[in-house]
């Protein structure tokens, strides 16, 4: 896995990854956990720039059994998942910390909502720059280009700094 610029940090075998270890991914996503033979195998956890987190048992590079916990304390359940299911859309800071009070909306997860950049969107896990076609995390480190299909999403749907109220 390191031809593809990732870094590794651990115990190695025979020249590859084998035991505990650390690797890291281009994009920031860290893997720690058990490694056999070059592959994730055993306990792990995958943790991702913007703060979620995967807690899985591997078998040769594939999940058999995993968690996902976003960055909020959200975990996701594929089966009887009721958040945001159609009847109750709040978002989940509100279901830990109640609504806010009559008159005061909350437009994101986040309150006070992040400020978007000039002339951008807030695409729920970064800013998006229609004129570079790029999604940068909050922190303002790269995560991906738009293809046609997600830029025509993040147009009609997210929020548009120019439509924010000011502050």
């Amino acid at each position: 896995m390191e031809f593809i610029g990732g870094s590794y940090a651990g115990e190695h075998k025979y020249e590859r990854m084998h035991g505990q270890g650390k690797y890291t991914f281009p994009t920031g996503t860290q893997y720690v956990g058990e490694l056999k033979d070059g592959m994730f195998h055993g306990q792990g956890v995958l943790y991702f720039p913007n703060g979620s987190k995967y807690e899985a048992i591997w078998e040769k590079g594939i999940t058999k059994q995993g968690v996902l916990t976003f960055e909020d304390g959200l975990q996701y359940h594929d089966r009887d998942w009721d958040y945001c299911d159609g009847y109750d859309r709040r978002f989940y800071s509100e279901r830990c910390h109640r609504l806010r009070p009559a008159g005061e909306s909350q437009l994101t997860d986040h309150h006070p909502p992040r400020i978007i950049p000039d002339a951008c969107y807030d695409c729920g896990n970064g800013f998006y720059n229609p004129s570079t076609r790029v999604v940068t995390s909050y922190e303002g480190r790269f995560l991906r280009n738009t293809d046609d299909q997600e830029h025509a999403w993040i147009v009609r749907t997210c929020r548009k700094a120019w439509e924010e109220p000011s502050i």
